[in-house]
């Protein structure tokens, strides 16, 4: 007598196809814009996205963070932040000064220099995703909004 294996119900219903499915246009759709803003930043700016990953981070806090704070919020490693800050530093856009309670800590911070170019780039920036998503109506803005916060809740 042979056994038979049972169907799960959601694989019965679709929905894992369907999942499936909305996954892989979730992550096509992200590359793609991925690499039309990669490449707006390299040819107006002549920078990376990384480097405004971190800039654009640290414009949003001003008294700075931690380079471990600052690598936990990009989901990166430590080692992969330290060059990007470290060429920033260099070119006076960021300043990094030591914690007092930590001696082996830095603080991170977007210079004034780094402000007046982060103005000018958040600025492009939005634009360039307003240009990109401009075929996403408000009601299905939000809609999917919301349904990348309960995926995002569910699985953390």
């Amino acid at each position: 007598m042979a056994k038979h294996a049972s169907k799960s119900p959601v694989a019965e219903s679709g929905l894992d196809t369907q999942h499936l499915r909305l996954w892989l246009q979730m992550l096509k759709a992200v590359r793609s814009i991925e690499g039309l803003l990669r490449e707006r930043l390299r040819e107006e700016f002549g920078t990376t996205l990384p480097r405004f990953d971190v800039l654009a981070t640290l414009y949003g806090m001003p008294e700075g963070l931690k380079m471990s704070q600052l690598s936990r919020h990009l989901v990166v490693s430590n080692g992969n932040v330290t060059g990007v800050v470290e060429k920033l530093v260099g070119e006076g856009l960021l300043e990094r000064t030591n914690v007092e309670t930590d001696r082996r800590a830095f603080l991170v911070r977007i210079t004034p220099k780094g402000r007046t170019l982060m103005d000018e780039m958040t600025q492009k920036h939005r634009e360039w995703v307003h240009e990109y998503m401009g075929c996403v109506s408000e009601a299905d803005a939000f809609r999917a909004i919301s349904i990348m916060i309960d995926i995002r809740h569910h699985n953390s």
